[in-house]
């Protein structure tokens, strides 16, 4: 297997959190604006309460966010 090159970019959907970016990727707002990406990793919202969006803030935590629609249905009925 040979190793992948550290600049393709790869995104890695965390459970229950962000969307891990690591590589060379270039990140815009919806009018097309240049978002600075100061680190080589950056973690993406998903669970859309960040503060600092599109950034992670860690939020999804205090909401108990979950990617499983299934725990999500389970969490809202009790």
């Amino acid at each position: 297997m040979t190793q992948p090159d550290e600049n393709e970019p790869l995104i890695v959907a965390c459970t229950d959190g962000p969307l891990l970016v690591r590589g060379s990727v270039t990140i815009v707002n919806s009018d097309g604006e240049r978002i600075p990406q100061h680190r080589r990793t950056v973690a993406l919202c998903r669970c859309g309460v960040s503060a600092i969006k599109p950034f992670c803030d860690g939020t999804h935590k205090l909401i108990h966010f979950t990617t499983d629609p299934a725990r999500h249905d389970a969490t809202a009925s009790s």
